[in-house]
C-alpha cells in the first residue's frame, strides 16, 4: 500500500516537473537575476560591474539624485492614469455586459465580437487608429467640429486632453476583455434570486444593486485588480501616441525605466526601478487579497 502511494506520488510530481521547470526558467530566474543587477554598478559600455549593494535603490529616495526625479514623476503619472482609467474600465466592462445580457440572442454574438476584436490587435495599430482620430490639424475628430464651428482640440499636445486620448484608446482596445469576464459572472446568477426580487416587487435597479451587485462582487474585485495591474504596465499608448508629452506629463514609469535601461545604458538604475515598481504591484495584490479575503469571511 504504502509503495503504491510512493509510485503515485512520484508519478504526480512527473506531471509537475515540466511546468515547474518553466516557472523557475522564465519567471524566477529572471527576477533573481534582476535583483543582483539592480545591486550593480551596470552601465552596458563598461565591462567592469560593480558591486555596490542598495545604492541603487538608495538613490531613487534621494531627493538629491536625478533617479529620484525620474522615478518619483513617471510613479506619479502612471498613478494618474490608473486612477482615471480603473473606475472606467470596470464601470464601462460592467455596463456593456448588463446590455449584452438584455439583447436578442441573436445579436448578442454580434456584439460581443464588436466590443472584443480591439483586444486582439497589437497596440501599434491602436494607436495608428487613434493618431489618425486625435491629430490636432488632420484628425476625424477635429474635422467634424471645424465644420461645425467648434475650435479644434489639441488632442495630444495638452493637458488634460493627452490623458483623455490615451484613456480613450486604452478602453477601445481592451474593454471587451472586461466585458466577456463580466457577462460570465452575470450568467451565473440565479434566476431564483431574481425570480424572488420580481415577487418581492423590486424594480430594475432595486434589483441589480440587492441582487446582481452582490452576487458578481468577487468577479468585480478580480476585474479591479487585472485592471489595476494592467494600468500599471501601460507603456505603448503614451511612447506612441504622445511621446511622454506634452513636456514629461504623460511620461510614465516604465518610459522611465526603458529610457534609463537603454537609451542611458543603466541596468542596474533600470532594475532597482523595476524591482520597486514590482513591490507596489505586489503590496496592491495583497490589499486585493485581504479585501477579497474579508469579504468572505463576512459572507460567512
Amino acid at each position: 500500500m504504502q509503495r503504491t502511494s510512493w509510485k503515485s506520488k512520484a508519478t504526480s510530481s512527473l506531471f509537475v516537473l515540466p511546468y515547474l521547470l518553466l516557472f523557475t526558467v522564465f519567471l524566477i530566474a529572471p527576477i533573481v537575476y534582476g535583483v543582483w543587477i539592480s545591486m550593480h554598478d551596470w552601465d552596458l559600455l563598461n565591462p567592469v560591474k560593480e558591486f555596490v549593494g542598495l545604492k541603487n535603490y538608495l538613490n531613487i529616495f534621494d531627493s538629491e539624485s536625478y533617479l529620484h526625479n525620474l522615478f518619483f514623476e513617471g510613479l506619479k503619472n502612471t498613478f494618474l492614469f490608473v486612477i482615471f482609467s480603473v473606475p472606467l474600465l470596470v464601470a464601462v466592462g460592467l455596463g456593456l455586459a448588463l446590455l449584452l445580457n438584455a439583447l436578442p440572442k441573436k445579436m448578442t454574438g454580434l456584439f460581443r465580437t464588436a466590443y472584443f476584436i480591439p483586444y486582439s490587435v497589437s497596440v501599434s495599430i491602436v494607436a495608428i487608429i487613434w493618431l489618425w482620430i486625435f491629430d490636432t490639424n488632420s484628425g476625424l475628430i477635429n474635422q467634424y467640429l471645424q465644420k461645425l464651428g467648434f475650435s479644434a482640440i489639441p488632442w495630444l499636445t495638452d493637458i488634460p486632453w493627452a490623458w483623455v486620448s490615451i484613456i480613450i484608446a486604452t478602453l477601445w482596445w481592451t474593454i471587451g476583455f472586461n466585458m466577456v469576464i463580466f457577462t460570465n459572472a452575470l450568467n451565473e446568477v440565479s434566476e431564483e434570486l431574481y425570480e424572488a426580487g420580481s415577487l418581492d416587487g423590486a424594480n430594475r435597479w432595486q434589483t441589480f444593486i440587492h441582487i446582481t451587485l452582490p452576487t458578481i462582487k468577487p468577479t468585480m474585485l478580480f476585474v479591479t485588480l487585472t485592471s489595476t495591474i494592467a494600468s500599471f504596465n501601460i507603456y505603448g499608448q503614451p511612447y506612441l501616441m504622445t511621446r511622454g508629452g506634452p513636456g514629461t506629463s504623460t511620461q510614465v514609469l516604465l518610459m522611465n525605466i526603458v529610457e534609463e535601461g537603454f537609451n542611458q545604458r543603466q541596468l542596474g538604475n533600470a532594475a532597482a526601478m523595476s524591482i520597486l515598481m514590482a513591490v507596489i504591484m505586489i503590496i496592491i495584490s495583497l490589499v486585493q487579497f485581504r479585501l477579497t479575503r474579508e469579504k468572505k469571511e463576512a459572507v460567512k
